[in-house]
């Protein structure tokens, strides 16, 4: 097995815990697996022959690249509606109502009451709760 097959090895064994903060951080099921890939990328670039604790090492990997990818985002309007008002239940009406989830979370997460302490402004803050919650 060649070092490129073991890194990718060890990276698959990390992938869902990756996965799962980036999803933390970024509320988008895609974006949490963008951030993954790019943490495979800067991993495979990189020499890793120092590393000592890859999950750290590739944790910190991801919650940087989601802070860069917070840093970028523009600013979503929740005002405007997700749902529509329809009063049937089809596929593309259940689709949009799973859709709606994820943004509501993210406004609970950046109610000032719901982590003292915590400065929703600033996408550092989020990344340390989530790596503080990730870790007990």
């Amino acid at each position: 097995m060649g070092e490129r097959d073991w890194l990718a090895q060890r990276f698959e064994e990390h992938r869902v815990h990756l996965r799962a903060v980036a999803y933390r951080m970024l509320g988008s099921p895609s974006e949490a697996e963008d951030a993954v890939q790019e943490a495979w990328l800067r991993l495979a670039r990189s020499d890793t022959s120092g590393v000592q604790n890859l999950g750290g090492w590739l944790t910190t990997v991801a919650g940087r690249v989601c802070l860069h990818t917070l840093r970028s985002r523009r600013e979503v309007s929740l005002d405007e509606p997700i749902v529509g008002s329809e009063d049937g239940m089809d596929p593309e009406h259940e689709a949009l109502l799973a859709d709606s989830v994820g943004p509501a979370l993210l406004v609970v997460l950046d109610a000032p009451w719901a982590y003292p302490g915590w400065d929703r402004r600033h996408p550092g803050s989020r990344h340390s709760l989530i790596r503080r919650q990730a870790m007990r």
